[in-house]
């Protein structure tokens, strides 16, 4: 049995890793036997026949950001659970720590698991978080096997000590000359600095601003007029996607779970309880601005991660009448907002619509639809045939609204 005060606990695990050899937590340095991490007293390496044996909280040269070094046992419970995701790492660290009690595992961040993971597998032998080795020993040392061709060397005394002859010279041959992958640190930094300032007389010609009529620009003009192939290859500008933005409220009757499937195919449902995605796509083909071609509607129930020029391509907003709704819109009095944007109001058919969505004024358009029913109840699909006749009516009042704010096949409006 190796000592394990000359043994890098590290550099243990990765040679253990690379030859595949078996890592075992056991209940005392003596045994063989397999048991749960946590009853585990310290952790076997065996490389066929040499047997290493480490205390499970011994610590190793890992840091974590918090400045402590990271022990054993934690490495070997993030190297077993490396392929689940974070939620589920976490759930299990603390259940392992709930059986241990005192001392128990450090629950590595994404950024800290990721790194070890990486060195484990041998993508790069620098990373911030593993301190080096006292005197200057490098990651390949002799002490846990230095790279494959010292790995290759002993795979060959071993063969001849059990009488099975040596490795094929050849396949050594392919180990030592295979390259080590890098990480970011050693790929994105070469030998020496690399001076780019060359190409920015190369890229001056595809940064020139088109000619707007202005005086100023003529210097513009004259490059592009000496460089006729920038005008063959001009791209027409992409229209953004118009916004359409509903209603968070629990009330509403249109979610992002069921707005699909109304202003795209028609017909309602109601919406469900699942988590709802934060963003979908409906396509509508508006022939007044692309006959040929659908346009697709961002459906979003907020504006949190708008941008200021967002708001020039909202088309539409569907409202509950709660006014808490409009309290992060770029317009938080409704009366203002829907003098700029399309109002929509979705309600049961045979329900007055509350008494604030008529107060907001005649650009709130207020629908009504069949009240659900359970599809198994006699009668109950007949009633849904004027939900397209409702949906028909929104689009017609939305393209109506797109129109009158500047809306064309090839362009969006500055400002609404």
């Amino acid at each position: 049995m190796a000592s394990s005060t000359t043994t890098d606990p590290l550099l243990l695990f990765r040679q253990s890793i690379r030859t595949s050899s078996r890592i075992i937590p056991v209940s005392s340095s003596e045994s063989n036997d397999e048991v749960a991490l946590s009853q585990a007293t310290h952790l076997v390496f065996s490389d066929s026949g040499n047997r290493v044996v480490l205390p499970v909280d011994v610590q190793s040269r890992f840091m974590s950001t918090e400045g402590n070094l990271i022990d054993l046992r934690s490495i070997y419970f993030a190297w077993v659970n490396r392929d689940i995701t974070i939620p589920e790492y976490n759930a299990a660290a603390e259940k392992l720590n709930e059986e241990l009690g005192k001392g128990g595992v450090h629950k590595f961040p994404f950024v800290e698991r990721l790194n070890l993971i990486a060195w484990l597998e041998g993508a790069g032998d620098d990373t911030e978080f593993i301190k080096p080795l006292v005197g200057g020993e490098k990651e390949g040392g002799e002490k846990v096997g230095g790279g494959f061709g010292e790995e290759m060397k002993k795979v060959e005394k071993r063969g001849e000590k059990a009488g099975k002859g040596m490795v094929d010279p050849r396949l050594a041959q392919i180990y030592e000359g295979e390259r080590r992958m890098g990480d970011r640190n050693s790929v994105l930094r070469g030998i020496k600095p690399t001076d780019f300032s060359h190409i920015r007389k190369l890229a001056t010609q595809f940064m020139t601003r088109k000619p707007t009529g202005n005086s100023g620009d003529a210097r513009s003009s004259t490059n592009i007029s000496n460089n006729p192939s920038l005008a063959l290859n001009q791209k027409p500008a992409k229209r953004p996607d118009p916004i359409i933005l509903l209603s968070p409220s629990a009330s509403s009757l249109l979610r992002m779970s069921n707005a699909k499937a109304f202003l795209e195919g028609g017909r309602y449902t109601p919406p469900d309880h699942s988590t709802p995605p934060t963003m979908i796509a409906v396509s509508r083909i508006i022939k007044d601005m692309d006959p040929n071609r659908p346009i697709r509607f961002i459906l979003v129930e907020g504006p949190e991660n708008f941008r200021p020029e967002y708001w020039n391509r909202v088309v539409a907003v569907f409202t509950t009448g709660q006014a808490w709704q409009f309290k992060s819109y770029k317009w938080t009095n409704p009366v203002e907002l829907f003098k700029h944007v399309q109002g929509v109001y979705l309600g049961w058919r045979g329900e007055q619509p509350p008494e604030s969505v008529r107060a907001f004024g005649h650009k709130v358009l207020a629908c009504s639809v069949e009240k659900w029913r359970d599809p198994g109840q006699p009668g109950a699909e007949q009633s849904r045939w004027r939900d397209r006749e409702v949906v028909e009516s929104i689009w017609k009042a939305v393209e109506a609204n797109m129109r009158a704010k500047g809306w064309k096949k090839d362009a969006a409006p500055t400002s609404i």
